[in-house]
């Protein structure tokens, strides 16, 4: 897993498919999708996942964890095929003409899609002015407002996870964020992708 911290001098003119604005389950399962389609994927997290607090025995297929042991996990994963992470605070994400500006603390980055997988944060949705709205979930407070497919109201802005209102639990945030990947990469693709692998003889 390639893991950097922002670099102040870095070269503005790197452009991604797809950017992902949090490594928890939603983010990091949202880019173990779009890293395996092939797409330059970069996943830029603030180290603040509500899944590093919490101990885990009811995600499917795993005995028991611990919540740090499932995002290291998660992002590990996502590295394998290619997945770019950087720690930072995203600060704003600005229509460029080819795509998305996500601005950091420490520099900006271009991408042709932002997945927001901010967790309970809806402060950078409201800043760049993504439609959010009351959130239904206990601790929640507000939402980005997205459609079942997971487009908010800017076409090539997305939200998955918690931040787009399913349940807290992570087997559904990373499902949400593998559902609304999945549709990231059909969009850019012009087709319905599918990644189903098959046993090895």
């Amino acid at each position: 897993m390639r893991t950097h911290s922002i670099d102040k001098e870095m070269d503005k003119t790197m452009k991604y498919d797809v950017a992902i604005i949090g490594a928890g389950p939603a983010g990091a399962s949202a880019a173990l999708f779009t890293a395996k389609a092939g797409k330059k994927t970069l996943v830029i997290d603030s180290d603040q996942s509500i899944t590093k607090r919490a101990w885990i025995e009811n995600h499917y297929g795993v005995a028991e964890i611990s919540g740090p042991d499932l995002v290291e996990l998660g992002k590990k994963q996502a590295g394998k095929f290619g997945a770019e992470f950087v720690t930072g605070k995203v600060t704003s994400v600005t229509k460029s003409d080819d795509g998305f500006t996500v601005a950091t603390e420490g520099g900006s980055y271009s991408a042709g899609h932002v997945i927001l997988a901010t967790g309970l944060f809806a402060d950078l949705a409201e800043a760049s002015g993504i439609a959010t709205k009351p959130g239904t979930e206990p601790r929640v407070k507000t939402i980005v407002d997205v459609d079942a497919a997971g487009k908010t109201n800017i076409p090539g802005i997305w939200a998955a996870g918690a931040a787009a209102g399913v349940s807290l639990h992570t087997i559904i945030t990373a499902g949400d964020g593998a559902k609304v990947a999945i549709n990231v990469i059909s969009e850019i693709n012009g087709e319905r992708y599918v990644d189903h692998d098959v046993l090895k003889s």
